[in-house]
């Protein structure tokens, strides 16, 4: 189904444009996306889409059906131009997410976090950080400043923050994640180990560490289910 027709031809919000769009896409969006930005950094100026369905074990057909979601053909010939489709992709995730987002809960997994995002290897800016621990709030922690978890709502409200990363305690999670929502928040990425029950119209991804990592160990001690892996 081409989905850039709804985009070109109809005028919509953000959010109607992604909904029109499939999760696996987006996935697979995001992976052609980091693997484009590699080739910037090698000096590669073309591809092609079976140099991008062999990487991540997909057709060419379902690369261009996935790329006609961002507007951008290739040329028969000379095939994609790096960083014209590198751009486009960034384009799209930028025009329909947002690039600003917020932390809560700055214990060691979140510090980790705003560790890697300060460095620069995201388009994807974290510009708040939220604890309620004193020793914490007011210190700029690896260059983001961190403040009290009761100025959360406001900050949210006057810079539309829509999309949060939860690092919170259990505990606390659920009762955070509401006062969340009903600040605007649209989207979370729960690193909570425990999960949030919110309304339908908020698209929350579960990240468990532990959970992850017990599949891994699972499926390395044995011998079978490899091929049961779900690819994106």
């Amino acid at each position: 189904m081409c989905y850039i027709c709804f985009v070109n031809k109809i005028t919509k919000t953000k959010r109607e444009v992604v909904a029109l769009v499939p999760k696996k896409t987006v996935a697979r969006l995001i992976l052609y996306k980091r693997f484009l930005k590699q080739l910037i950094d090698d000096g590669v100026k073309n591809t092609y889409s079976h140099d991008i369905a062999t990487k991540f074990g997909v057709t060419a057909t379902q690369v261009r059906r996935d790329l006609m979601c961002v507007g951008y053909h290739g040329a028969s010939r000379s095939g994609y131009d790096v960083k014209k489709l590198y751009d486009e992709i960034l384009r799209f995730f930028i025009n329909t997410e947002g690039k600003d987002v917020v932390l809560v809960g700055v214990g060691n997994l979140g510090r980790a976090l705003l560790s890697y995002f300060s460095g620069g290897k995201s388009h994807i800016r974290v510009v708040a950080a939220f604890d309620n621990d004193e020793h914490k709030v007011g210190r700029v922690i690896c260059g983001c400043r961190c403040y009290h978890i009761n100025e959360l709502k406001d900050f949210v409200d006057k810079n539309k923050i829509h999309t949060v990363m939860l690092c919170a305690p259990a505990t606390a999670a659920q009762d955070i994640a509401v006062q969340l929502i009903k600040s605007g928040v649209k989207g979370i990425l729960n690193f909570s180990p425990v999960r949030l029950n919110l309304s339908a119209d908020v698209y929350i991804e579960d990240f468990d560490i532990t959970m992850n990592l017990e599949k891994v160990m699972f499926f390395a001690g044995s011998n079978t289910g490899f091929e049961e892996k779900i690819n994106v």
